[in-house]
């Protein structure tokens, strides 16, 4: 274990973080150590980021390797390991071509702008406004702040970036109020997780897609966290029936390290020409290393069956509580995304559950948000259920 002193949050560090009272040293697959030496089961997985476990031994071979090699040396010049990985993204997805960034919110920042240049390269340049949903997060940064329905993240930051039109999202009627004169392209996430594990209905994305689809809008998925295996297919898109225009990627792509992709179809990549858009870090030989040596795992079909599998193991036993818990009211998500709504604060179960070593999130004030790690196996699945069982139970009893 490292000997640094842990006992309180620097005051060097911005209070942008309401941090909780733990501090994590080590981890290996499914579990992390902190630095009491106190192991945890971590149902966070990074928040929904560290899709093979902590350290995966076949990620960190490949990353070793490269770090002996070459570390970074721009996009000024040709970079095999990211070449590899996009060749990797296209071959098992419906796009043509990769943009590699750093992270989400900076994914979502290249599909706004790749929107408003299509809109211009087909001679519509008053298509100016992207469209997006209510409840919906896109990231922290200017755009895509301003692109996230949600009062709460644009408060202390107005006047916030223009060019942003907010509809409800899984209502039919809001797809006869997106102006074809004036939208660009349609963001959206198929599960909305920061904003309290909302999947989207199927016959509502399918509607909206087609009505893009005649409009020529670029029709946009947000799979940050959706992606790269986290809903049971490799990617949440696949679902539904439809081939969108382009998704961004980031979380899942490179098991912790620091990575972002826009994947689009020719029509709607072929407007960034050089000089139009680009990224100092992004897809440099590490990131890249990481993210080939992750998807190539996920990318399996045996691995993603059992994914399957395993979620629906825990969602049958969660929905149990449903039925036998006065506390619990519904259980929601696609794979190993999983909502459970609470009526009372989901933080008491986040607190609860730390407790007894095991680590989830909420979404919201009343949504326990699960993120197991893909990698989780039946042992540890149970041993989940059984202690959030006897919290349930024992939060019941209370009355708390």
């Amino acid at each position: 274990m490292s000997d640094l002193n842990t006992a309180t949050t620097s005051s060097a560090l911005m209070k942008t973080y309401q941090r909780l009272p733990l501090t994590i040293l080590k981890g290996k697959g499914s579990y992390v150590w902190d630095d009491q030496d106190v192991k945890y089961l971590d149902y966070t997985a990074g928040i929904a980021t560290c899709s093979l476990g902590h350290v995966p031994d076949q990620v960190q071979a490949k990353l070793v390797e490269q770090l002996d090699d070459l570390w970074h040396v721009s996009n000024l010049y040709q970079i095999p390991q990211q070449e590899a990985l996009a060749e990797k993204i296209v071959s098992v997805s419906c796009f043509d071509q990769v943009f590699f960034c750093n992270s989400g919110a900076e994914a979502n920042e290249a599909a706004i702008k790749l929107a408003k240049k299509y809109a211009k390269d087909h001679q519509k340049p008053e298509r100016t406004e992207i469209v997006t949903f209510s409840n919906s997060f896109h990231g922290r940064t200017g755009s895509t702040m301003a692109a996230t329905a949600q009062t709460k993240i644009h408060n202390g930051f107005t006047p916030i970036t223009p060019g942003f039109t907010y509809l409800p999202f899984n209502q039919m009627a809001a797809i006869e109020q997106i102006d074809t004169e004036k939208t660009a392209g349609v963001l959206l996430e198929l599960v909305q997780g920061e904003g309290g594990v909302h999947p989207a209905d199927a016959a509502w994305v399918k509607a909206l897609y087609t009505y893009c689809k005649e409009a020529d809008i670029l029709f946009m998925v947000d799979e940050i966290q959706t992606g790269i295996g986290r809903t049971g297919s490799l990617f949440a898109y696949e679902q539904y029936d439809i081939e969108p225009d382009a998704i961004t990627l980031a979380k899942g792509l490179g098991s912790g390290f620091p990575i972002g992709a826009l994947a689009a179809k020719d029509k709607a990549a072929d407007s960034f020409s050089p000089g139009t858009h680009g990224s100092t870090f992004g897809g440099n030989p590490l990131a890249a290393t990481a993210g080939l040596a992750t998807l190539d795992h996920i990318a399996d079909t045996a691995f993603l069956q059992d994914v399957q599998e395993k979620s629906v193991l825990l969602t049958d036993a969660l929905n149990e509580l449903v039925e036998n818990n006065t506390l619990v009211t519904e259980i929601r998500g696609k794979g190993f995304l999983i909502g459970m709504e609470v009526t009372n604060k989901a933080a008491v179960w986040v607190e609860k559950l730390r407790e007894k070593q095991i680590l989830v999130l909420t979404a919201g004030e009343h949504v326990v948000r699960i993120l197991p790690p893909l990698t989780t196996d039946k042992e540890e699945l149970f041993t989940f259920i059984g202690v959030i069982t006897a919290i349930a139970a024992n939060l019941e009893k209370k009355g708390e």
